[in-house]
């Protein structure tokens, strides 16, 4: 049998599909649409300062007092 256009029984189109999706799965795995990360709270931002050092225990206290009135988190 003589196959003109195909390689390894797929076309050229199929290889170039192929290549396309291994590179959109392996090179760029935080693009896929639908699984992007979900963002960091207010309180969660206001915990990272603190761990940092960035603010003081007071500011900390005073800040997290207010997110709570606010948005009612525990």
């Amino acid at each position: 049998m003589y196959y003109e256009d195909y390689y390894l029984g797929m076309n050229i189109i199929w290889w170039v599909v192929w290549i396309i999706l291994l590179f959109w799965i392996f090179a760029i795995p935080f693009d896929i649409p639908g699984q992007r990360r979900k963002k960091d709270s207010a309180y969660d931002i206001l915990q990272k300062r603190y761990s940092k050092g960035d603010i003081t225990e007071s500011e900390y206290y005073d800040k997290k007092k207010i997110l709570e009135e606010k948005f009612k988190i525990s």
